[in-house]
């Protein structure tokens, strides 16, 4: 066997981890050989390509992304939106965006609130439960709270659904000194983040058919990809291939260093 088959060998065996790690499905041949390289490997993207195709080792890609509107309650006033046009976080917890879900069961829907922090991507709080009361939004909410660097003047996004302006959740919102913010009527795109999110969940977590056989194999489902994948370990292009949570203890280590 020669030099390079032996350490072709090496790195499918590699890959083979990382995608048993990853879901099966979350890692096309950009994100793998970006995490080749976290592990220490030495490749081209095309040799990780053709490695994949080889070994039968593929990723579920994406569909064209395509936002949907939520319906507005007429008798309910939305907050203005106070993200501007294109506006990027600076710093964790400078703006949380919020959304909601359904997910499918052969037992009924369950429904998922999230609350991402826009600076790091972090699923900061979510939640699941089967109805689509304020209080869904609100847990979801209570979670992301806790995030260092959630304080007065933190942005706190939305579409314009019934949850989001009620008066229990402005009620939240205002106790904390957190602002209410919301997308303009038909139009979802700031909110794509958590829209994106939702698209990889089901993706990289549901089953082929997207279908859970039970409620309880979607929640352990669930809390399993986002606590201990996707905050953890899924590394996002747009981080520069780092995972949320490492973005967060990154930033934070650099502004103690800078403080001392």
């Amino acid at each position: 066997m020669s030099e390079r088959d032996r350490e072709n060998g090496e790195l499918i065996e590699e890959m083979k981890i990382i995608h048993s790690e990853s879901y099966c499905r979350a890692y096309g041949s950009p994100r793998m050989t970006a995490e080749l390289h976290n592990r220490g490997f030495t490749c081209s993207e095309n040799r990780v390509a053709r490695l994949t195709s080889g070994a039968g080792i593929k990723a579920r890609y994406k569909t064209a992304f395509r936002p949907k509107t939520t319906q507005q309650d007429p008798d309910r006033m939305p907050a203005p939106n106070r993200l501007g046009s294109g506006m990027i976080a600076e710093r964790p917890g400078e703006v949380l965006i919020s959304d909601i879900t359904y997910v499918a069961t052969a037992q009924g829907w369950l429904y998922l609130a999230v609350t991402l922090d826009l600076f790091s991507r972090q699923m900061s709080g979510w939640d699941l439960a089967e109805n689509m009361e304020t209080t869904l939004v609100i847990e979801a909410a209570q979670k992301a709270a806790t995030l260092r660097g959630v304080e007065v003047d933190t942005i706190y996004h939305s579409d314009r659904g019934c949850q989001y302006t009620s008066q229990a959740m402005r009620q939240w919102l205002r106790d904390r000194g957190i602002q209410c913010s919301m997308s303009a009527t038909g139009y979802c795109y700031d909110n794509a983040t958590c829209e994106s999110f939702f698209a990889t969940l089901k993706r990289e977590a549901s089953p082929e058919n997207c279908v859970f056989d039970t409620k309880a194999e979607a929640r352990r489902t669930i809390f399993e990809y986002i606590e201990t994948f996707y905050n953890k370990r899924r590394i996002h292009t747009s981080l520069g291939n780092q995972a949320p949570n490492e973005i967060l203890t990154n930033y934070f280590q650099e502004k103690t260093i800078t403080l001392n």
